[in-house]
């Protein structure tokens, strides 16, 4: 398997997840860790510190992954992923319950931005902070994969390729074409957090994903250059 092409924008499929309050921090583990790993991943705990900027010094430095997750009116979103493009992001996450005519117009706006240069749209299905305990009422007729489901069919149908799931889905995931990015990748002896639906990096992968979102087990190390070559290490060990 040729991980980089497979993960491509990434560099490789582990994306480092730059959760931390100040730029200081962030350029600081964007600096040791661009030689180790695919990208990073900011969302809105830096974005709305430090807006496009810090995302442009980000990129600088690795393909970025910004993750603000935009569920709004469609014109709303177009406004907001072009912003995260013109900022220097290779893949921007919007809600996949936005809805069809919001799905498809996304789809529209990644054809055009990749005439500038490789971009990708992702839509998140559901959080792996949820299991099915947590589902909001109104979604706890049908388990949390059968949503998952639904939604990449929505997603795929509306003319974009990429989906955020867990690791849990990916097996049902398989052979619709999809490019697959998961959260919640933790080796066995990490602290879960706040995740819930969790698997390793290697078992991620051999099921399907394309990149993997790895944060405080590596921001939270010790020694995360030591820990990030541990994850990207993992993902070539022998089946």
């Amino acid at each position: 398997m040729n991980v980089n092409q497979k993960s491509f924008p990434m560099k490789n499929p582990i994306i480092v997840a730059l959760d931390v309050d100040t730029r200081d921090r962030a350029i600081e583990l964007a600096d040791g860790l661009t030689d180790i790993v695919g990208g990073f991943k900011v969302g809105p705990r830096l974005c709305l510190r430090y807006g496009e900027d810090l995302i442009r010094e980000v990129a600088a430095r690795g393909p970025v992954f910004v993750d603000n997750k935009h569920f709004d009116i469609p014109s709303t979103m177009i406004a907001s992923v072009r912003a995260s493009f013109d900022a220097g992001a290779s893949l921007v996450t919007v809600h996949a319950l936005s809805g069809r005519e919001a799905l498809f117009k996304m789809a529209l706006l990644e054809k055009e931005l990749n005439q500038i240069r490789p971009f990708r749209i992702l839509a998140v299905t559901v959080l792996t902070s949820w299991d099915q305990s947590s589902l909001p009422s109104v979604m706890t007729a049908q388990p949390i994969s059968q949503h998952v489901v639904d939604l990449a069919r929505l997603v795929q149908s509306s003319g974009l390729q990429g989906i955020v799931c867990s690791p849990h889905e990916l097996d049902l995931l398989q052979n619709m074409n999809l490019y697959l990015v998961t959260p919640g990748i933790r080796f066995s002896m990490d602290d879960l957090g706040d995740q819930k639906r969790v698997m390793g990096p290697e078992q991620a992968i051999r099921r399907g994903a394309n990149a993997l979102v790895v944060g405080r087990p590596i921001i939270d190390a010790k020694n995360p250059v030591e820990t990030a070559t541990e994850y990207v290490m993992a993902l070539y060990e022998k089946k």
